[in-house]
């Protein structure tokens, strides 16, 4: 005969309560030690990244831009007075002598010009030596006029002191030797007068030869300027080189200023180099740089920076020193990196993607085994074509991933294999 226990009953219901209750506890402790996990480290094959090393010494800043090569000495020719393209005589990429005539211009109003302005250059010429020998005529008149006024006055001072003798002795009456005084005081006057009308006819003649020859060498000018535009008619080189353009065509109209050709020296080039504009305000005049022409490294020197910004690059000339290599021309394309200082003493790495100098970012930094990485804030300061210095946040002999890394923006980790 069965008896019924109801304690045990309710003690089964009792641990089934606390079962049950421990079971939910331990699945929500469960649930949120899981939420509180960090997400794996993602792999990350070493081949595929760089990996620098943080090295404390001497770092040379440098900024680098691409460029062309163009030529120093370079004549741009131009029409001067309108014209006509008769014949094309060299063509461009010839080499050229000074004398070398490049095209045959023609304009028949221009010789009408020279012919008009020879003809009133000889008039003009003909006319000041009439006129110099009409006026040295007059100026021997009036020299020949003093002569005879100093005679007279020479031979009235001598009567005059002759009477005076005589008039002292009581041969010659008073009054006939002071007549004779007063006509030599007159003839005196009269000398003073005629040597003032010679010096002024002097004057006069300097000015009116001063004033024709100024017209005559206005004249001459006109007639050379317009010998000079005739013989300009067949268009010469100007210097040796190379013919590099002939913007005009055979047969066309030409106006006055019209670019007829361009002449450079082949031999002579500089470098134009094209800096980024946030760089740009580190390069100076007078720095050192090192022009890359693909067939050898040619030293130069900063001797101009462009003042505007296009397309968001300055230009920046170079003077090239020394010999050029083999195959070196004009609209050579070249690379050039420009010397900015040299620091001593600083920390440095490689230059991370896309790192500017003066500001923050993370890096990961391999630990000692170097198979994980861990995210680090860095403070970077100047930068260089290739190194930027390192300012707060790693130590010498840290190993630092330089690649981009905003794939992992997600992760603080990675684990390299």
């Amino acid at each position: 005969m069965d008896i019924q226990r109801p304690d045990l009953l309710k003690k089964r219901q009792q641990r089934r309560v606390v079962y049950t209750a421990v079971g939910v506890v331990l699945f929500i402790a469960s649930a949120y030690g899981v939420s509180r996990l960090e997400p794996a480290a993602p792999d990350v094959d070493r081949q595929s990244i760089w990996i620098d090393t943080v090295k404390r010494g001497e770092l040379l800043r440098e900024v680098r831009g691409p460029g062309q090569l163009v030529p120093k000495e370079t004549r741009w020719i131009a029409a001067d007075t309108p014209a006509r393209v008769e014949k094309i005589i060299v063509r461009p990429g010839a080499a050229v002598e000074p004398d070398t005539v490049i095209l045959s211009l023609s304009n028949p109003e221009l010789d009408d010009q020279v012919l008009a302005a020879r003809a009133a250059f000889e008039a003009a010429r003909a006319d000041t030596e009439a006129l110099r020998t009409q006026l040295a005529s007059q100026l021997l008149d009036q020299q020949a006029n003093i002569a005879s006024v100093r005679a007279d006055y020479e031979s009235a001072k001598l009567q005059a002191e002759a009477e005076t003798e005589l008039n002292s002795r009581g041969i010659v009456s008073a009054l006939q030797s002071r007549q004779s005084v007063l006509r030599a005081e007159q003839l005196k006057v009269r000398l003073d007068i005629e040597q003032q009308r010679l010096q002024m006819q002097k004057t006069n003649l300097d000015a009116q030869i001063g004033a024709q020859q100024a017209r005559l060498a206005q004249l001459q000018a006109t007639f050379q300027l317009r010998e000079s535009q005739a013989r300009a008619l067949q268009v010469r080189a100007g210097m040796q080189g190379i013919l590099q353009i002939i913007p005009v065509e055979e047969g066309q109209q030409l106006l006055a200023g019209t670019n007829l050709a361009r002449v450079a020296r082949p031999d002579v080039l500089r470098a134009e180099l094209r800096v980024p504009e946030t760089q740009a305000k580190d390069v100076a005049i007078g720095q050192s740089v090192r022009v890359d022409t693909r067939n050898g490294i040619v030293p130069g020197t900063v001797v101009r920076i462009d003042p505007a910004v296009v397309a968001g690059t300055v230009q920046v000339d170079v003077d090239l020193i020394g010999d050029l290599p083999p195959g070196a021309r004009p609209d050579l394309s070249v690379d050039g990196t420009i010397e900015i200082e040299k620091l001593s003493d600083v920390l440095y790495v490689g230059r991370p993607a896309f790192a500017q100098s003066d500001s923050r970012t993370t890096l990961f930094k391999l630990d000692d085994s170097g198979e994980r990485a861990v995210r680090t804030p860095v403070a970077l300061g100047r930068a260089s074509v290739s190194l930027i210095e390192i300012t707060q946040g790693l130590q010498p002999g840290d190993r630092v991933v330089l690649s981009d890394t905003s794939a992992y923006d997600a992760h603080d980790r990675l684990r390299l294999r």
